[in-house]
């Protein structure tokens, strides 16, 4: 498993990982507003992340499924009963079973996740709304078999909607990357994707494009988390 942003992260972008016996437990996140703002959310999420993954996945008698929409539904929690104002946050939320290959996640909100099976690619489609925006909000876990080598990637709006123009770099060119990537390492698959999607945004014709387009628009933050499935 591997996440990072690329260059510095100014906005509400957020990643977290824990291992708990065989299980890798993970998290990807964007909080709506800027960074700094939204930094003490961050760590909000973070504790109820690390607190709540530790109750609810420690032992051998877990069921995985509703242990991570439990989960899910803390660090909603977390984000909505803030003494300001709740946050929206499409949010990527896994369980990897090491040992039995298997991936047990809750993808609420607008986060573009991809899972690389063989030869094809397709999209892990939302379960509901993003949280932070209201406490009642219920969630369902889907659950994956995952083969030697098969590839989960998921990435924050700021790589699709990123512009060269009034051309966002979208959701096909991401998978179409992941598709004919030769990268057997997730650090290798975020670093192809998130490189492509900058240099997009950043070709020496994208500044003109963009006065052309409505002007300068403010480059979101670029962040990826992916995951190969290596069987021991």
């Amino acid at each position: 498993m591997y996440a990072r942003h690329f260059a510095e992260c100014r906005g509400g972008d957020f990643f977290d990982c824990l291992a708990i016996g065989p299980r890798v437990l993970f998290l990807l996140t964007d909080i709506a507003g800027p960074r700094l703002e939204s930094r003490e959310l961050m760590l909000q999420v973070q504790d109820a992340f690390r607190q709540k993954a530790q109750a609810l996945f420690t032992g051998s008698q877990v069921n995985e499924s509703d242990a991570i929409a439990a989960l899910a539904h803390e660090v909603n929690l977390a984000l909505s009963e803030t003494p300001r104002h709740a946050r929206m946050a499409p949010t990527f939320l896994g369980c990897f079973n090491v040992t039995l290959g298997i991936l047990t996640y809750c993808n609420a909100g607008s986060l573009l996740a991809l899972l690389r099976d063989g030869a094809n690619v397709r999209v892990l489609e939302s379960g509901g709304m993003p949280l932070g925006l209201f406490t009642h909000t219920t969630f369902e876990a889907v659950v994956l078999a995952l083969q030697e080598g098969d590839a989960l990637l998921t990435v924050t709006k700021g790589v699709t909607e990123s512009r060269r123009g009034a051309t966002e770099f979208g959701v096909e060119r991401v998978k179409q990357l992941l598709k004919k990537s030769t990268a057997n390492s997730a650090s290798e698959i975020c670093d192809l994707v998130l490189r492509e999607a900058y240099d997009h945004a950043h070709h020496p014709w994208s500044r003109v494009l963009s006065l052309l387009h409505a002007g300068q628009r403010r480059q979101d933050d670029l962040t990826a988390l992916a995951l190969v499935c290596r069987r021991s």
